[in-house]
């Protein structure tokens, strides 16, 4: 582990899919000499992409971490995905880094998962860095780029660079803080380049760039602001301080430029990482709650600073099975983790032995002796743990915040073809909801049929995948079917009542409550199921309140109106009475569970499906085509603008009208148009569909 922490970089690398991010990655890999041979994605030898199915479609599904060495530092590095469907490997990549590097196509500039990966990286308040790649691509508009940066990030983009040509004719970068040009030889793959005077017809728009780089730059600096009032001499140190400044407390994202297939701008992009992303030692304490009997020891803030002599305290992001067990990746925020350490999960109350600790390099490993804070390392020996857990030492127990992650929004039932395949489909289907949050599974208590979830068509294919080839399982799938929920519209109260008399001790639980939607900020259903009691222990004494809530969550859980779970309700315990003999658990939960029911018929119930945000790339001439296409999908079009000779369209769309929209609209535009897809909301289905579906 590196003895001095300022020389340390975590971060991640985020982008729309095809942005060119696992290049940008593949080329940071080999100027720092971590590989001897460039991986290139479209011959499917990237090095981050190592999965079979990665190779195969050119496109990231796993994060991969690796460790390089850049001058006299060291950055932990972590390639993410940018299609949607993997958005879970972005949210806990994201959550343990300090930083990260935004990759943009110059010639789409912000394009829809731009606008999601940027989200969750805010989320998190991380310092970013801006690459405008691909500038050698037709179309290519570094201005564009900037400006969509600026107005649909909402960002404050400070260009430290500005490209030397386009499309064909790009062929280097000009520095706006040194002021010199600089060459490179793309038959040195980029290795040698030269720096020289700034082209005469680029010396002014290079000034004038410039000026307002120091401006803004000046805004959150009073030395620099005092400089360039006064017009006094501004040297390159002080304005890569104030710049460091900025990009620390979020205020300035740094915007550099090249084109990582022509081997153009990664190292000045490497500089930059080191310049002005942070160290370990620059992210603000994180503030966890301690843990403990006592209700008091549970809301008790425990601040984790990156110390390496204190308390060890980790956070679990990421599993993947392995032959040998389970592989966990940590993010180590305190104190120092050994090799053959009895640690406490907090989150499981389970104490647990790492034997071995690695340093990844993609599929790659090197044993470590120990790993110490700020540290990201895979450990093997957590049977217990799962993502988002909080690993520590059981002397000084703390529980950090853990990750969030979208919910899921398609399933299909899945099926072993043989009795052989049967309990290995279960234990594999378990280490895959291990392996991946948003992932899920469960067998349908009415037709015993085993479900799976997940975030979209491509994300199932994957996992049916995995089953196939490396569990060796022979299994059917069904079609894919939307994850409705049920929601209600109107406050509602009404009586439950669970007596059983059996000779002897019988059962008797009674209660009165009500349920009423809840919504968020925006208008829409919450997510969450809220319980609330408001009734003296004289009527229900306080050890059956736990039943009642219990009892009313899986009710709500089962749906009140065509058995789809239900959500944005909150349940108010507002009277009941006991049996001092005949009372108990089981009866407060039965009756709570009948209360549910029958207020849930008088609460107005709703049926919400998942409506995706939708952006359609298209040649002019098929516009009207998609157009309608999308508006006949029950679509909403939000947006449309004109993007060279293609048409960029916007829309919210239900996803019940999406399965096969890839084929759809390869079909309509010839091949060359293009869309994502990402969750959105959900919102009530209109009444005549809901009745179709309910029947």
């Amino acid at each position: 582990m590196p003895s001095n922490l300022e020389k340390l970089r975590n971060i991640g690398i985020m982008a729309h899919i095809d942005a060119g991010k696992t290049t940008v990655t593949e080329r940071i890999l080999y100027y720092t000499g971590k590989t001897y041979k460039m991986g290139e994605v479209h011959d499917g030898t990237a090095v981050m992409d190592f999965m079979e199915q990665e190779q195969k479609r050119g496109i990231t599904i796993t994060s991969a971490a690796t460790k390089c060495p850049w001058k006299d530092f060291e950055i932990n590095l972590i390639d993410t995905p940018g299609h949607i469907d993997f958005t879970a490997e972005v949210e806990r990549s994201l959550r343990v880094l300090d930083g990260a590097v935004a990759v943009f196509d110059g010639s789409e500039g912000v394009q829809a998962q731009s606008e999601t990966v940027w989200r969750q990286g805010q989320k998190y308040t991380l310092p970013c860095l801006c690459f405008v790649n691909k500038m050698d691509k037709v179309g290519a508009d570094f201005e564009m780029t900037i400006q969509s940066i600026h107005d649909k990030l909402v960002a404050s983009p400070v260009v430290l660079q500005i490209p030397i040509g386009a499309e064909d004719s790009f062929e280097g970068i000009v520095d706006l803080i040194k002021m010199r040009a600089i060459f490179y030889k793309p038959e040195k793959l980029g290795a040698v380049f030269e720096e020289t005077e700034i082209p005469a017809e680029l010396q002014q728009t290079a000034e004038q760039q410039r000026r307002q780089m120091v401006e803004l730059a000046a805004e959150h600096d009073e030395e620099l602001m005092d400089f360039y009032v006064h017009d006094r001499a501004i040297d390159t140190e002080m304005i890569n301080r104030a710049i460091r400044k900025a990009t620390l407390a979020n205020k300035l994202h740094p915007v550099f430029v090249g084109s990582a297939l022509k081997y153009i701008g990664v190292q000045r992009l490497l500089d930059a990482v080191v310049a002005y992303l942070p160290s370990p030692l620059d992210k603000p304490d994180i503030i966890g709650l301690g843990s403990g009997r006592k209700p008091a020891d549970k809301k008790k803030k425990i601040s984790v600073r990156c110390d390496r002599t204190a308390s060890l305290v980790a956070l679990a992001f990421k599993i993947t099975s392995d032959v040998h067990g389970d592989l966990h990746f940590l993010r180590i925020y305190q104190g120092t983790l050994k090799a053959g350490t009895r640690v406490l999960d907090v989150n499981r109350n389970k104490k647990q032995n790492i034997t071995r600790i690695f340093e990844m390099h993609a599929d790659e490993r090197k044993i470590l002796d120990s790993a110490g804070a700020g540290d990201i390392v895979a450990v093997v020996g957590l049977k217990e743990t799962l993502t988002g857990d909080t690993i520590c030492d059981s002397k000084h127990p703390v529980c950090l915040p853990s990750i969030e992650f979208p919910e899921t929004v398609i399933s299909m039932s899945i099926e072993p073809r043989s009795g052989t395949d049967a309990a290995k489909l279960s234990e594999a289907l378990a280490a895959l909801r291990r392996e991946d949050p948003t992932f899920e599974s469960k067998v349908d208590s009415e037709t015993g049929q085993t479900i799976i979830r997940g975030m979209g068509e491509l994300h199932l294919e994957i996992l049916q995948h995995k089953l196939t080839t490396e569990r060796k399982l022979n299994v059917r799938v069904g079609k894919p079917r939307v994850a409705y929920k049920e929601a209600i519209s109107k406050l509602s109260r009404a009586e439950g009542r669970f007596v059983r008399q059996t000779g002897g001790r019988g059962q008797y639980g009674h209660v009165v409550l009500t349920i009423e939607p809840l919504f968020t900020e925006d208008g829409h259903w919450s997510r969450d199921i809220e319980f609330e009691s408001q009734v003296g222990s004289d009527r229900v004494p306080r050890e059956y309140i736990p039943a009642v809530e219990r009892g009313a969550k899986d009710s709500l859980n089962s749906g009140v109106l065509a058995g789809y779970p239900a959500v944005g309700v909150r349940v108010t315990l507002i009277d009941g009475s006991f049996h001092s003999v005949d009372s108990s658990d089981l009866a407060f939960e039965q009756a709570a569970a009948i209360a549910v029911e029958k207020a849930g018929k008088q609460a107005g119930p709703v049926l919400l499906e998942p409506v995706m945000r939708l952006q359609a790339i298209v040649p002019e001439a098929n516009f009207g085509a998609v157009q309608g296409g999308l508006l006949g999908k029950r679509g909403l079009i939000t947006d449309c603008r004109v993007h060279g000779n293609m048409r960029v369209i916007d829309a919210k769309v239900p996803l019940a009208e999406m399965f096969g929209y890839a084929s759809e609209i390869r079909g309509v535009t010839a091949g060359r148009g293009t869309f994502t897809m990402e969750p959105l909301s959900y919102e009530k289905v209109p009444e005549q569909i809901a009745g179709q579906i309910t029947l």
